[in-house]
Formats: C-alpha cells, structure tokens, sequence
C-alpha cells in the first residue's frame, strides 16, 4: 500500500468542512494520521482566514484513483466544478506526495506548495519529520528548519475531529499531533 499525504483546507464553514472532510477521507483511505490544525491568511486572494492540516494514509489506489477521490470528496462538500485555483472554498484536498514518485503528469509530485507554503511544510514536517523530499534529498524538518516562517504566519487550532463508519465502532481522531 502506498504512502500518501493530503493537504486539506477549508475557509468556508471552515470547522464543518474540515471535519467532515477529514471524516470523508477517513472512509477511504486507511492508517489515517492528521497533523495539528493551522489557521492562515489566504494566499493568492483576499479573503477569509483558512484552517489548513495533512492527512496521512495509506491506499491500494493509483495516483489517478486518489485524485479522482479526492475531485469527488470535494464536489460532495460543496466545491463547484468551475472552482477558480485562488478563491474561497468548503473543501481543499491536494495529492503532496505519493511514496516517493517524482512526476509532473497527471499532477505534479512532489507537489511543489510543499516548499512555499508555511500551512502545507509546517503540518507536513510535524507528520514526518524524517521523510526525504524526493526532488530535493532533504528532509521535510530540514526544510521546515529552513523555511522562514515569518513569510506566512500560522496559529495552531485545537479542533477535535470524529467520524462514524457504517459497521464500524465510532472513532475518533484529534486534529492534533498524534
């Protein structure tokens, strides 16, 4: 089963749609682990403040199959399908990284917010700080170590976060680091 780290983030409802995103994920993706939550400005528009985390898992499904799970994870939450890349939404889901593939189609993996985005590097980081970016050979703590974070300001949330499978004993996960 591969590896795989989602980013997720919401600036509308934010609470609800990160909740019940993270829930949505967890029915499809197995060994699922969050980092701590983080509150950030919008980054490439003005608007509303976003609550930003990763989402460890893993899957038996192709890179495709992920993505297509995750298009459709975010229409069920509200995302238009005309959605513009800098603008509000319910739900944000993106593929950062899949094992350690290195490819720029159908999507780019690593995916490069990684090293430019404080809300994706932090959580990623925090998650697995040993894992080595597959492009640069650095570790993820290295590169948060280096990242200067005063570029992007983020403050920690605590935001409990639970789910019920069907058939399932209800679980629980807190958006904290596990």
């Amino acid at each position: 089963m591969a590896l795989i780290y989602i980013g997720v983030g919401s600036n509308i409802d934010r609470e609800h749609f990160v909740r019940s995103g993270i829930q949505a994920l967890a029915t499809h993706f197995a060994d699922v682990r969050l980092s701590t939550v983080y509150e950030s400005q919008a980054v490439g528009f003005k608007g509303s403040n976003f609550y930003n985390l990763v989402v460890e898992a893993r899957t038996a499904q192709s890179v495709i199959e992920v993505l297509a799970t995750l298009k459709q994870i975010e229409y069920a939450h509200g995302r238009p399908l005309d959605a513009k890349k800098f603008s509000a939404r319910t739900l944000d889901l993106d593929l950062l990284c899949y094992d350690q593939l290195v490819q720029d189609e159908p999507v780019e993996l690593p995916r490069a917010e990684i090293l430019s985005n404080a809300f994706v590097l932090r959580p990623l980081a925090e998650l697995s700080p040993d894992l080595v970016h597959p492009r640069l050979g650095v570790s993820l703590d290295s590169l948060w170590q280096a990242y200067d974070a005063s570029r992007q300001p983020l403050t920690a949330v605590m935001l409990d976060c639970q789910w019920s499978a069907e058939d399932e004993m209800s679980a629980s996960l807190n958006c904290s680091p596990s």
